[in-house]
């Protein structure tokens, strides 16, 4: 998936066209479905300051990938965990 979106950064336009920059930091399948972890690009990761960390579902529309906002709390809560699980077994890795 990281492929997909290059360096582990992406920039995203919501609909009112105003810019995001956004760092992956993982994604995982649930069913059927790809989600991004993502944070704002140069959040770091200090003691001080939780990082705010949102999780966005890879949909196609009119032939096109785009990102969307999970609204859904079970479906939310479900990958939230996955998303987690995946980044504290990469983070153990490093």
């Amino acid at each position: 998936m990281s492929e997909l979106y290059g360096d582990d950064y992406i920039t995203i336009t919501d609909e009112d066209g105003v810019e995001y920059e956004l760092e992956v930091l993982c994604s995982v399948e649930y069913q059927g479905s790809t989600y991004l972890g993502v944070c704002p690009a140069g959040s770091d990761e200090d003691e001080e300051q939780e990082l705010e960390v949102s999780v966005l579902k890879v949909t196609e529309e009119d032939g096109e990938e785009i990102l969307v906002a999970v609204t859904d709390e079970d479906e939310l809560a479900a990958v939230y965990e996955l998303l987690l699980d995946d980044y504290e077994s990469e983070e153990e890795e490093e």
